[in-house]
């Protein structure tokens, strides 16, 4: 890592000269070298055992990676873009780059920062305020309370899925994806809850990173919602220099597809995961293809746009297309995927809802009832939150209602959190990433 923070401290700089006197063919060359000495060692890291597999039908190699390498590599060449855009001035101090790059918090999961957004945060002055302060600790016990009440409860049953997947089919596949999908937002927004609240008791703010995407009403406005960082920094800096929606409509399609393999890229190594990137680049062109029959069925049918029924059709529909995409994305391999795909498609099991089959799945029934009333919770906060911050509702309570609720929520967490017998402590999952 301080060989790529030290190369791309001076060619930060080295930009900024450039693009005041150079060439646009010298500032394209410069800047792709920049992107380049950035990119380069995750690719390798990344991506370099699934090459040598492929290419050369070599063994793994056991790479030493830097904690936050997939995090700080987007971070560095949104940096260095930038600056070639002239959009920010380069930083000359080495330590105020250092502490951008390396902000603890974040380093590890995101959210991914850029410069103007967090950058002055670090290094100017910040009194201590006991509200911020109070919000953040909030923000932190709501951390654990999504690590602990949903996600690694519902990690549970997936692992059982997933691992016995030859014997899980047909609606256990439906379970096995819908609560990996539970388990990865309950994990990374938890991770990024723990992050934005501990960087809010040093009155810093980072950006949100999910907006209810499971609200979403199209697989288009789920990764509007969605690791809020990443979308934004693939628009940026992939879709829109391919030439976004300028250039026509099938060149359009073709960067969508082009950016969403390379969002899967960037998740991992192997065919699973490029897959995984175009499928939600596939689902995004067919939506597309398909608005106007769509709507011209829901006009016929009488229902607009606000329409209850047509919203709730639209979400299970985007939760159904996500779901079988994160089947994708969480089985061993692309043949294993594909497998538990078709299963759940092809083999109708509909009895395993009422016959306690899930409770072979490594949760009792008292285990299954907390996590269902874990979600209901998350789903109430976050339809609250549409309306407005939680926190500062709360800031408003008197001192023995905050206290009360600040306290309960702690004992609840430490009494029914999935920790102790029968529980492993897990890692978070983005981390792997």
């Amino acid at each position: 890592m301080g060989v790529v923070l030290a190369a791309s401290f001076f060619m930060g700089i080295l930009l900024e000269d450039v693009s005041g006197r150079g060439t646009g063919r010298g500032k394209r060359l410069a800047a792709a070298a920049a992107v380049g000495i950035a990119a380069v060692p995750l690719i390798v890291v990344k991506n370099g055992n699934f090459l040598l597999h492929v290419l050369a039908d070599k063994g793994p190699v056991d790479w030493i990676v830097p904690i936050g390498m997939s995090f700080y590599t987007l971070q560095i060449i949104s940096y260095v873009v930038d600056v070639s855009r002239g959009t920010i001035r380069a930083e000359r101090n080495p330590g105020k780059y250092a502490l951008f790059i390396c902000f603890f918090p974040q380093i590890i999961q995101g959210p991914i920062p850029r410069y103007g957004q967090l950058a002055g945060q670090l290094w100017e002055g910040h009194r201590f305020d006991e509200r911020e302060f109070v919000k953040g600790i909030w923000l932190i016990l709501w951390g654990f309370f999504l690590k602990l009440m949903i996600a690694d409860r519902a990690g549970t049953a997936v692992n059982t899925i997933f691992s016995g997947w030859e014997a899980y089919q047909g609606f256990y596949v439906l379970v096995g994806g819908g609560l990996y999908g539970i388990e990865l937002y309950g994990d990374f927004l938890s991770c990024v809850c723990l992050a934005k609240g501990t960087a809010q008791l040093f009155g810093i703010t980072l950006a949100d990173n999910f907006l209810h995407p499971y609200m979403a009403r199209s697989v288009k406005e789920f990764w509007g919602r969605w690791h809020l960082s990443l979308s934004s920094w693939l628009k940026d800096y992939i879709y829109i220099p391919l030439g976004g929606n300028r250039r026509g409509t099938l060149r359009r399609y073709g960067n969508i597809l082009a950016t969403f393999a390379v969002s899967g890229v960037w998740h991992g190594a192997g065919y699973k995961y490029i897959f995984w990137g175009l499928m939600h680049g596939v689902y995004q062109i067919a939506g597309d293809l398909t608005k106007g029959v769509r709507d011209r069925i829901c006009r016929i049918l009488g229902m607009e746009a606000d329409n209850r029924v047509r919203v709730w059709t639209e979400r299970a529909f985007t939760w159904f297309w996500v779901t079988a995409a994160w089947v994708i994305f969480r089985a061993g391999g692309l043949k294993q995927g594909l497998f538990m795909v078709r299963s759940m498609v092809m083999v109708y099991n509909p009895w395993i809802f009422f016959d306690d089959s899930l409770l072979s799945l490594g949760l009792s029934w008292k285990e299954w009832v907390i996590l269902g009333c874990s979600v209901m919770v998350l789903m109430k906060a976050e339809k609250a939150q549409e309306k407005g911050c939680i926190r500062d509702a709360l800031l408003k309570q008197p001192l023995i209602v905050r206290w009360g609720a600040t306290l309960g929520a702690a004992a609840v967490i430490m009494v029914f959190g999935s920790y102790g017998y029968g529980f492993s402590a897990s890692d978070f999952i983005y981390g792997r990433f």
